[in-house]
C-alpha cells in the first residue's frame, strides 16, 4: 500500500507577492498582465470571493472586482522559492514528482520519520514551509495519486485532508465527477446528460459504455470511480516537446502577417531546440488560437524542423478558421522515445535482415 502526499501551495504567486509586500495583504490581488488582452496567472483568496479566477482575462476580472490590484509576476523569484520547497521535500523522500512550481506528489511509503506516518510527515512539511518561507501549503494524504490530489483541495487554504485506505470507498462513492482531474465543465456536462454525476453513478456501468461520451478517458474514469489508481510517483520526466508561441495585442487578419510571425518564432524555436538536438524528433506542428478563443493544431511526422513545412502546416491551420482573426500563433517540435538519433541508427544497423 503506497503512502502518497500531494502538496499544493496556496495561491502561490499571489502569496509570494503578499509576503514580500505587506501592503498587498488586505486587498484583492492578482498576478499577471494588465493589458486589454492579458490573462491572470493566479489571484489571492480575497479576489476569489468576487469570482476572480486564474486564467481569467484581466478585463473580465476587473469587471467582477473593480478594486482588483494586478501586479506583474516575478518568475525568477517563484522558481527560486520552488527550489527551496523541493529541498524541504528531500528531507523526507527522493520520490518527488513536480506538477508545476507550486505543487508536487511525494511518495513517502519508505520514509521512516514519524514511524512512517504520512499524516505527520505532511504536517511537518507544511510547518517547515511556513516557518522557513512564511508561505502556506495544503496537503492531501492518500493511498494513490488520484485521491491525494483531490484531498489536497478539500481543506484549502492551509489545510490537510487524509483519506486512509479504510475510508476510500465511502469518500469516492459520493465524489462529484467534476472533481476528477481531467473532467472539465464541458465533459462534466456531457456525463450529466447521460445521468453520470457522481462516482457512484459510474460504478453502475462498464467502462465501455462511457467510451461514446468521453472516449479514451473512459477506462480511467471507471477506475477512479472505485478509488483505483496504480500510477507511480515519477521522479523525473522526459521532455516530450519544445514550443514557442506569441499572443498579439491586435488580431492578425492576413496570412502574410502570420507567415512573418512564424519566421520570427522559427528562429526562437531553433535556439530552444539546440540543447535537445540529440533527441529523437518525431513531429513538428503549428498551433493557432482564433479571436473567439477556439484553437486548432496541425502536425505531421518529421525528424528535423523545416521552416517551409511549418508554413504549409500554418496554411492548413489558418484555413480551418474560415477567415476568423487570429490572436495566437505557436510552433512545436515533438520527441518520441528517449532513444537518441545515434542509438537509433546503431539499432537499425544491428537489426537482423
Amino acid at each position: 500500500m503506497r503512502k502518497i502526499i500531494h502538496i499544493d501551495m496556496d495561491c502561490f504567486y499571489a502569496a509570494v507577492e503578499m509576503r514580500d509586500n505587506p501592503e498587498y495583504k488586505n486587498v484583492p490581488l492578482a498576478v499577471g498582465g494588465d493589458g486589454p488582452r492579458s490573462v491572470l496567472c493566479t489571484c489571492n483568496y480575497l479576489a476569489r470571493k468576487y469570482g476572480v479566477r486564474s486564467a481569467m482575462p484581466a478585463i473580465k476580472a476587473k469587471q467582477l472586482c473593480p478594486d482588483l490590484l494586478i501586479v506583474s509576476g516575478r518568475m525568477d523569484v517563484y522558481k527560486s522559492i520552488s527550489h527551496q520547497i523541493r529541498e524541504i521535500f528531500l528531507r523526507y523522500t527522493a520520490k518527488i514528482e513536480p506538477l508545476s512550481l507550486d505543487e508536487a506528489f511525494l511518495d513517502v511509503s519508505d520514509c521512516t520519520q514519524h514511524q512512517g506516518s504520512a499524516t505527520l510527515i505532511a504536517q511537518e512539511i507544511r510547518a517547515a514551509i511556513y516557518d522557513e518561507l512564511q508561505l502556506t501549503a495544503s496537503a492531501g494524504v492518500a493511498p494513490n495519486k488520484f485521491l491525494a490530489k483531490i484531498a489536497s483541495d478539500e481543506n484549502k487554504p492551509n489545510g490537510q485532508c487524509v483519506i486512509s485506505p479504510a475510508k476510500v470507498a465511502d469518500f469516492v462513492e459520493q465524489l462529484p465527477l467534476k472533481k476528477i482531474p481531467g473532467i472539465g465543465p464541458k465533459t462534466n456536462e456531457k456525463l450529466a446528460v447521460h445521468g453520470f454525476r457522481t462516482c457512484a453513478d459510474v460504478r453502475k456501468t462498464s467502462a465501455e459504455s462511457l467510451v461514446p461520451i468521453v472516449g479514451k478517458f473512459a477506462q480511467r474514469i471507471h477506475e477512479y470511480s472505485f478509488g483505483e489508481d496504480d500510477r507511480e510517483v515519477v521522479s523525473s520526466r522526459e521532455r516530450k516537446s519544445v514550443a514557442v508561441e506569441r499572443t498579439f495585442a491586435t488580431d492578425l487578419t492576413a496570412f502574410d502577417e502570420c507567415e512573418d510571425v512564424a519566421a520570427m518564432l522559427y528562429d526562437k524555436l531553433q535556439r530552444r531546440y539546440e540543447p535537445h538536438k540529440n533527441k529523437n524528433m518525431t513531429k513538428q506542428g503549428v498551433k493557432i488560437k482564433f479571436a473567439d478563443f477556439t484553437q486548432t493544431t496541425v502536425e505531421h511526422q518529421s525528424h528535423s524542423p523545416i521552416f517551409e513545412e511549418y508554413i504549409e502546416l500554418l496554411r492548413t491551420a489558418v484555413a480551418r478558421g474560415e477567415g476568423k482573426p487570429i490572436r495566437l500563433v505557436g510552433l512545436t517540435i515533438g520527441f518520441g522515445s528517449s532513444i537518441t538519433k545515434v542509438e537509433e541508427s546503431k539499432l537499425q544497423l544491428e537489426l537482423p535482415m
